[in-house]
């Protein structure tokens, strides 16, 4: 079983955090540092790590934010720019990897009445670690002057730098706070990833295809008439990178975005959806079983998602979309489809007994759709083994 993803925040790395700011402040109060960064850590989350590190610097560094950023760059390891940020660790030559997500928190929080000196700090950061999380109370603080930076680091030799132009302003960051201005209105971002969307760095791009992912949650129509200006003619990397930021919108089916991949055509044949068994339990699985025929007289490319309509409580349901199949189907073809699907406990979805209906969509439009009825209590492999 791997380790528990806090332990990649450490006390060693926080004694290698003390080290290197008693190089670059002889005043440097070391073990006050390490002692309120420490306190009870063992106890903490990895983001409750991350936010008390950031705690004990606040109380620590000098108050005067201009020499604690000086003190912050001089505690960072050199770099090339360009390594895989994985790859980067703390040790005697500087502070890189998990370490600095708690920098750039000092930085987010004492930074706001210094936003000049506090992006350039940002800047020497996300080249060790991402500043992604750190720019964000900027951009809301000090949108004009952050956006003008942002443009400026659009040319920047580093992959990491020109990332955070597109990590850094997704308006729904996970773990990120919403930029809820971008959510309202995504246009100031629009220039930057045009930008950005062929750039040389496919870690950029993947970048950019999830901020307009995003966008899409909230936007559909400007990820639509993205893509019809984009699409047409793109090179290969640009065309995986629109594939990946149109995935939400062609699971919910949008006649647009379909239609901008040529995916939009009607099933001319029939559909039958079998789901098997009738009745199971959490923990066990069905059998989707989906027979097509075409009565077309030209192949017809199909994208095939199904939708769960799980049970509530109340009495209502609520839909999930799941990947299904690609196919193209051949004139007068007969094709069997098949996909099992799970029904085991996990953190983020609460099984309810009862119908759950299933819709097969394909190219958006519903051609199928069955049912499979959970009961209560566990199936015998899921649960747990008597003392």
């Amino acid at each position: 079983m791997p380790e528990p993803f806090k332990f990649l925040l450490s006390p060693e790395l926080v004694r290698w955090a003390g080290m290197h700011f008693s190089k670059a402040l002889p005043d440097f109060a070391r073990r006050r540092f390490e002692s309120l960064a420490l306190d009870g850590f063992d106890g903490l989350e990895m983001k409750a790590r991350a936010m008390q590190i950031a705690s004990a610097l606040e109380a620590t560094l000098p108050a005067d934010f201009p020499a604690a950023a000086a003190a912050i760059e001089a505690t960072l390891a050199p770099v090339q720019g360009d390594e895989p940020l994985k790859a980067l660790r703390a040790s005697e030559l500087g502070l890189a990897g998990w370490i600095v997500w708690s920098l750039g928190e000092y930085v987010a929080r004492r930074g706001l009445d210094h936003p000049d000196r506090a992006l350039t700090c940002l800047h020497a950061i996300t080249r060790r670690f991402s500043a992604e999380f750190a720019i964000r109370p900027f951009i809301l603080a000090h949108p004009q002057r952050t956006f003008a930076t942002l443009a400026s680091w659009l040319i920047d030799p580093s992959p990491h730098v020109r990332r955070l132009v597109s990590e850094g302003s997704r308006p729904r960051l996970p773990w990120g706070i919403v930029l809820k201005p971008l959510v309202a209105d995504p246009t100031p971002c629009l220039s930057l990833l045009a930008a950005l969307q062929d750039d040389a760095s496919e870690y950029v791009r993947r970048s950019v295809a999830n901020h307009l992912n995003d966008i899409a949650k909230d936007h559909p129509e400007v990820v639509a008439t993205w893509l019809e200006q984009h699409l047409p003619g793109a090179p290969a990397s640009r065309r995986a990178l629109l594939r990946h930021a149109s995935r939400t919108l062609i699971k919910r089916g949008d006649r647009r975005v379909l239609a901008a991949w040529g995916i939009d055509a009607p099933l001319k044949g029939k559909a039958e959806l079998f789901v098997d068994p009738p009745q199971i339990r959490l923990g066990e699985s069905v059998q989707l079983c989906l027979n097509l025929r075409s009565t077309a007289r030209t192949p017809i490319q199909l994208t095939i998602d199904y939708i769960v309509h799980h049970a509530r409580a109340d009495g209502s349901s609520s839909p999930k979309v799941f990947k299904g199949w690609s196919v193209i189907l051949a004139p007068g073809e007969r094709r069997e489809l098949t996909r099992q699907h799970a029904v085991r406990p996990i953190t983020t979805r609460r099984y309810y007994a009862g119908i759950h209906r299933i819709e097969i969509q394909a190219n958006g439009r519903i051609i199928a759709a069955g049912h499979f009825e959970l009961l209560e209590g566990q199936s015998l492999t899921e649960r747990a083994p008597r003392a």
